[in-house]
């Protein structure tokens, strides 16, 4: 599940399914089996709303089925805890449990995702005010690249903006649990 959506011609408009999809891809999982999904959802707002329903889905799909969500730290969330709340008292209220909330992994830039590739491009940016735009192929690059470095020790990943390190901590974790079953 990401933000962003395709244009009126249906063209690709937004780069976060472009940048997930290279990401994940570039962790070469063993686990990763057959192809991903990805659904569009426009804004925080609508992804928070169908998330009960894709977890849901999710458990009930059974094994290591995992739900990535990825989503914007906007300024109405302190940081990536405080979104990833959010997400959870949702899912509460929905009545999935803890155990089903584990299938989830969560991506969260602050304040949008060229502000990682900016970072990955230049080795700085300000998260407090949104990246530059960048074009589709850049976003793939910068994916690729940025599963390579967040694959490295926990000492490479202290260097990174703060969202940045929360997601690639996550997503190690991820890679970790699956390592274990």
């Amino acid at each position: 599940m990401h933000e962003g959506k395709r244009n009126k011609e249906g063209m690709q408009h937004s780069i976060d399914p472009i940048f997930a999809n290279a990401f994940i891809k570039a962790f070469k999982p063993n686990w990763l089996r057959g192809r991903m999904q990805t659904l569009e959802c426009g804004d925080n707002v609508r992804l928070l709303a169908k998330f009960p329903e894709e977890l849901k889905l999710c458990v009930q799909q059974g094994g290591d089925t995992t739900l990535i969500v990825l989503a914007d730290v906007d300024d109405e969330h302190k940081d990536c805890d405080a979104l990833k709340a959010k997400y959870l008292s949702t899912a509460k209220a929905h009545g999935l449990s803890d155990e089903a909330f584990e299938k989830v992994v969560f991506i969260f830039p602050k304040d949008r995702l060229e502000n990682w590739i900016e970072f990955i491009n230049t080795g700085h940016t300000d998260e407090s005010k949104e990246g530059p735009r960048v074009e589709l192929a850049e976003a793939a690059d910068a994916a690729r690249n940025l599963a390579e470095k967040c694959k490295r020790s926990d000492n490479a990943v202290k260097a990174f903006p703060p969202s940045l390190q929360w997601s690639c901590r996550n997503w190690n974790a991820l890679v970790e649990r699956m390592r274990e079953t």
